[in-house]
């Protein structure tokens, strides 16, 4: 039997250094059935950057009537441009079976609760210690002394919203935290919900008995 299922949008959310975005790239670059959510956004595009795979490029007007037409399951203002996740790519990717992966904060995971809780799993990762969080910050090098005191501040304020998460993971060790949340979407993959054609294998099973 070839089952076909729906979608599933996996949510991954952190304090800034603990981890999420090295869990997302090893799980997007190991599962060919994995999307990236690919947002809107109103600011200019930069020379690196591809229409479609970073971004759907689109002006304030066109954004505001999308809002206002409730074709964004989320959005946010930052810097002064505006951000959003089309309704309608992710429905499609979800319908043809391919999973979407989301690295967004807890504000835009609030969003999506509202909008489309069944079809969402949701992990949050906390760093082992926040002198851990503090070095990965400093190895990184990509933020002033400043800048690093500033996102532990921010961490303080993401680590008050984890219980509104469904599984909260410790990452102490990079490669057994991305494997544990294979396992949560592997889990999630196999709900009774997602299997789109089992009611008629179900009953097909039974026709079997009813006619030998």
């Amino acid at each position: 039997m070839d089952f076909q299922r729906r979608g599933v949008m996996l949510v991954i959310a952190s304090p800034s250094g603990a981890g999420k975005s090295s869990i997302s790239r090893a799980l997007f670059g190991a599962d060919p059935s994995i999307r990236l959510s690919v947002s809107v956004t109103t600011r200019a595009r930069r020379t690196d950057e591809v229409e479609g795979k970073h971004y759907f490029f689109i002006d304030v007007p066109t954004f505001e009537r999308m809002r206002a037409d409730g074709e964004l399951l989320e959005s946010a203002e930052v810097h002064g441009n505006f951000y959003g996740t089309p309704r309608a790519k992710v429905e499609e990717q979800l319908a043809a079976g391919n999973d979407i992966l989301f690295d967004i904060d807890y504000q835009g995971t609030l969003q999506l609760y509202e909008k489309c809780r069944p079809d969402m799993v949701t992990v949050f990762i906390l760093p082992p210690s926040i002198k851990e969080l503090r070095a990965r910050l400093e190895r990184r090098a990509q933020d002033s002394v400043g800048s690093i005191e500033k996102r532990l501040k921010n961490a303080r304020i993401e680590m008050d919203h984890y219980k509104e998460y469904d599984y909260v993971i410790v990452n102490e060790d990079l490669e057994v935290s991305t494997q544990r949340v294979r396992s949560i979407l592997a889990s999630a993959r196999l709900k009774r919900e997602r299997q789109v054609n089992l009611d008629s294998f179900v009953k097909s099973l039974q026709s079997q008995i009813d006619s030998p």
